[in-house]
């Protein structure tokens, strides 16, 4: 089956530490329904020589009796097609991972879906990858999905992109359509934050710049997508400057030993250094870097170890140890984030959620909605709620100082998960963007409050011989749902105002109509039908 067979019968001891030793790729596919994802991995599964006899035997005997591909050839789609009869059947998918090696290399492929709707499954997928394939159909070009697929490459940070533009086959392999797709995609990708970009024209079906170098396309000199592959340079892409170190757990099995367990974020910790923790700034040295195989002289990203040190300082799970003489992060309870929704349930300004970042959980919520980002055409539209599947722009305020970077400078501080405090489900995902210090010294204005309430300020009267009664009950069913009331016995006009100003809605039990915004019978229309007209008139969202 493998690449190295031969080594697997002959010494199997030396395989496994061979393999252990490759370096991973993580990479993701993504494109239109049709453009060949799924006949592209079975190419790089079959010519890596990944797949079983029996199992090749069975795809060889369907590709006859289906008859998509042409006499003599495999549809090496059959291959993943487990996916897509799951997507038939309704099921829903999250990412499906594919495994496979060459001599060099082990690679891990998240197969993600391309549709709007998995906008979610597709930003998991993406955040642990170092590379992306984006596949284009050389019949259509640059797609809305091909705009969709590269924002969110680009939203997450990957810094390596391959542009298959597969099919070539169907346009006779030509030069001009090729030159022309990869202009467009320039053009539209001038705005994103996107820098190695490496462009291969190919057939998936036929294997032409798959492994092995097109005899088809003579016109184009650059490597096949198995060498681009091997040969991409991914041993820097982590951040090696600035010391990061989340405290996952303090390990103290005897009064003899503490030391605090977690993996490196980023940079380089040595035996030595002069580290401090935060928030809290005390500081101290690494006194031994601690691993199951014994102590070692430095440490660097994604190195699970152990540091002891000299001091006994006061430090908890949550905390980040850094290198003083690196660029301090930033430490704040508020900043602002581009996040991904991935709930049914619309994310609401000011609802409590859980916040995790890194090792770090704590109670915050969304303070401001800036925009919502059209991931089609990334235009910016104003929004009150989030929905699922959707990217915007926000601040978020936590009930404690955290720890952070910018997720663009460092992956392993600057993005955060949201979790629901009810079902401890995770709902949504953010990276951060910098620091909202400015935003603390602008004064609370009447739009803030209505942002975080999620309603419009309104007076409204209620009427009728149950006016009372209905109040407090409309008071309950608004609070249950988020917003914010009081009910008010007087219809005061000064006190109506300044409940308004605050960004209350303001329940007025009165049978004067005066000094308000709305007015309901409470003898004609029930609770629910107070609710549902409230929704109407977009006093609450």
């Amino acid at each position: 089956m493998s690449h190295q067979s031969d080594l697997i019968s002959t010494d199997i001891n030396a395989y496994l530490a061979q393999h252990e030793n490759k370096e991973l790729l993580r990479f993701l596919t993504c494109g239109n329904v049709d453009d060949g994802k799924s006949t592209l991995i079975g190419r790089l599964l079959h010519d890596s020589k990944m797949i079983y006899e029996d199992q090749l035997a069975a795809v060889q005997a369907d590709s006859v009796k289906s008859g998509t591909t042409g006499a003599g050839k495999i549809d090496l789609a059959l291959l993943v097609d487990g996916l897509q009869a799951e997507r038939e059947q309704g099921i829903t998918i999250d990412v499906a991972y594919r495994y496979f090696s060459t001599s060099t290399r082990k690679f891990i492929i998240a197969d993600t879906p391309g549709h709007e709707q998995y906008t979610r499954n597709m930003a998991t997928g993406a955040s642990t990858c170092d590379l992306a394939i984006i596949l284009i159909d050389a019949r259509y070009g640059v797609q809305t999905q091909t705009k969709r697929h590269s924002f969110i490459v680009s939203l997450l940070g990957i810094r390596h992109i391959i542009v298959a533009i597969n099919k070539m086959d169907l346009v006779s392999y030509s030069e001009e359509t090729f030159n022309k797709i990869k202009q467009d995609y320039l053009d539209f990708t001038s705005t994103l934050d996107l820098h190695d970009i490496c462009f291969i024209p190919m057939s998936a079906l036929d294997g032409d710049n798959v492994v092995n170098p097109s005899e088809n396309m003579a016109w184009f000199t650059g490597q096949p997508l198995m060498e681009a592959l091997n040969s991409v340079e991914i041993a820097n892409d982590h951040n090696f400057s600035d010391a990061r170190f989340p405290v996952q757990y303090v390990n103290r099995p005897n009064l003899d030993f503490r030391g605090f367990c977690g993996t490196v974020a980023s940079g380089v910790f040595k035996k030595g250094d002069l580290i401090t923790a935060l928030p809290s700034g005390k500081s101290s040295k690494i006194k031994a870097i601690v691993t199951y195989d014994g102590e070692l002289q430095e440490a660097f990203p994604p190195m699970a170890v152990t540091l002891t040190l000299d001091d006994e300082i006061d430090i908890s799970r949550g905390d980040v140890l850094i290198g003083v003489q690196n660029q301090a992060p930033m430490v704040a309870d508020k900043f602002k984030a581009t996040l991904v929704w991935m709930t049914e349930q619309a994310l609401v300004p000011g609802r409590q959620y859980t916040f995790k970042l890194g090792t770090r959980s704590v109670s915050g919520s969304v303070a401001l909605i800036h925009h919502r980002i059209d991931v089609n055409t990334l235009e910016h539209h104003d929004v009150a709620q989030l929905q699922l599947n959707e990217i915007a722009s926000c601040t978020v305020t936590v009930n404690a100082p955290v720890v952070f970077d910018a997720y663009k400078t460092n992956k392993g501080t600057g993005a955060f998960i949201i979790i629901d405090r009810l079902t401890n489900s995770t709902v949504g995902a953010g990276m951060i963007t910098g620091s909202s210090t400015a935003e603390n010294q602008q004064p609370v204005s009447l739009q803030d409050r209505a942002a975080r309430y999620g309603q419009k300020p309104t007076a409204i009267a209620l009427t009728g011989v149950a006016a009372t009664e209905t109040a407090y009950q409309l008071e309950r069913k608004l609070f249950d749902n988020g917003h914010a009331a009081t009910v008010l016995e007087s219809a005061e006009t000064a006190l109506i105002e300044a409940i308004k100003n605050a960004g209350l809605i303001a329940l007025v039990v009165t049978q004067s109509t005066d000094s308000v915004d709305l007015s309901f019978d409470t003898e004609q229309q029930s609770i629910d039908d107070i609710y549902s007209a409230l929704k109407e008139q977009d006093i609450v969202h």
